[in-house]
C-alpha cells in the first residue's frame, strides 16, 4: 500500500539551528532515502521551500481567490513529503519514525487512495 508521509516542523527553529545543522539533516535524509530505495520502498519525495513562498487558491461559485502564504497559521509547517510503499500501517510507522527530518517535528502518515 502507498502512504504519503507529510513532514511538519517549525521553520523558525530550523533557521535558528543554522546551516550546519540543516546540512547535517539533509545528508541524513539522503542516506535514509538511499536505504528505502534499495528496499524498493521509496516512491518519491522532496523538501519544500519555506511557507513564505506559498500561494493559496480558493475557488467558489466560479470565482478564484489567490492569496500569499500558508492556509493556516501553526507552530509547525509542512516542510516536505515522502511517498512510500509499505505492507501496512505498522511498517509505514516504522519508516516514518526513522525519517531524519521527522526528528524536527511531526510526521503525518496518510494512506493514498489509488484509482
Amino acid at each position: 500500500m502507498k502512504y504519503l508521509l507529510l513532514i511538519y516542523y517549525d521553520e523558525k527553529a530550523l533557521e535558528r539551528a543554522g546551516k550546519e545543522y540543516d546540512s547535517k539533516v539533509e545528508r541524513e535524509c539522503l542516506q535514509h532515502t538511499e536505504r528505502l530505495e534499495a528496499q524498493g520502498k521509496f516512491l518519491g519525495g522532496n523538501r519544500l521551500y519555506p511557507t513564505a513562498t506559498a500561494t493559496c487558491v480558493r475557488a467558489k461559485d466560479g470565482k478564484r481567490l489567490v492569496t500569499d502564504g500558508p492556509f493556516a497559521e501553526t507552530r509547525e509547517q509542512l516542510g516536505g513529503y515522502c511517498m512510500i510503499d509499505a505492507k501496512d500501517l505498522d511498517e509505514a510507522i516504522e519508516i516514518a519514525s526513522h525519517l531524519p527530518s521527522g526528528q524536527l517535528g511531526t510526521v503525518e502518515i496518510r494512506p493514498v487512495m489509488e484509482r
